[in-house]
């Protein structure tokens, strides 16, 4: 099993959400981040001061599948999230090693 952990800009959240859907994923989860990357932030003006804004505003994504749909799921994500700018996220991939259902107690891929 495979655990994808993908950073997006936030306007581009329902159009992954709707690419996984549609590879097969039923169970995402989402957290609200703030960050930067190589473009390290940028400057606004507000009410005539400059100020510089250091994190911008991220979604992060988190998807646990089988190894089967793992580079099917990364596709998907990458064709939805991608806009042509800088700032459009990171896509990170491990190793699962054991999942357990805790209402069921179900194992493995089952718990999924």
């Amino acid at each position: 099993m495979k655990k994808i952990e993908a950073i997006i800009k936030p306007f581009k959240l329902d159009e992954v959400k709707e690419a996984l859907h549609e590879v097969g994923l039923q169970g995402i989860t989402v957290l609200e981040a703030k960050g930067f990357g190589r473009q390290k932030g940028h400057t606004e003006l507000y009410r005539g001061a400059e100020y510089v804004v250091d994190f911008l505003p991220k979604v992060k994504i988190e998807v646990i599948c089988e190894d089967s749909v793992a580079d099917r799921a990364i596709e998907a994500i990458t064709n939805a999230a991608r806009t042509g700018r800088i700032g459009d996220g990171k896509i990170f991939v491990s190793s699962i090693d054991d999942v357990i259902r805790i209402r069921t107690g179900e194992k493995g891929e089952a718990a999924i």
